[in-house]
């Protein structure tokens, strides 16, 4: 898990992920851990699916917590740039392809949601943004073949 990359982060990204890690810490891991002891009094061990189960779901957490203690001390936070002229992380930008507009939120990749429409900046189409100006066109490679989009704004 632990490799020395830098991870850039929001500032939005980077309180998100320090929130999750003490609600971890502080909620979700004591209540497994009560889960776990209590299923461990339900007696033999080899056949309690509740205490394999608890086992699991506490490892799980474990294992988040580690991840994002990784990642925490590895980020770098990244403010977007005061200058809205060239496209960064951080940045909104509104783009247009096929004769649709989006609007796309550039972060790192440990924020990256495509439901919100954040898009990573080590993503296909993050990476083809970086550093694009208004009136710039990108060509990006998908599933469905090759898209054109076009900067319209950066917010």
């Amino acid at each position: 898990m632990a490799d020395n990359h830098i991870v850039q982060l929001t500032i939005q990204g980077r309180i998100e992920l320090e929130k999750e890690l003490e609600e971890l810490r502080s909620i979700k891991r004591p209540a497994s851990v009560k889960r776990l002891q209590t299923a461990r009094e339900f007696g033999d061990l080899s056949e309690n699916a509740e205490y394999h189960d608890a086992r699991e779901e506490l490892n799980f957490i474990d294992d988040r917590i580690e991840e994002l203690e990784d990642i925490l001390s590895r980020s770098k936070v990244v403010k977007a740039a005061a200058s809205k002229s060239t496209i960064g992380i951080g940045c909104q930008v509104t783009v247009v392809a096929n004769g649709s507009s989006h609007v796309f939120h550039i972060v790192g990749e440990w924020e990256a949601n495509p439901l919100e429409k954040k898009i990573s900046h080590d993503s296909p189409l993050g990476r083809a943004l970086l550093g694009k100006k208004v009136g710039d066109k990108v060509e990006v490679d998908a599933p469905a073949g090759k898209i054109i989009y076009t900067v319209k704004k950066i917010h």
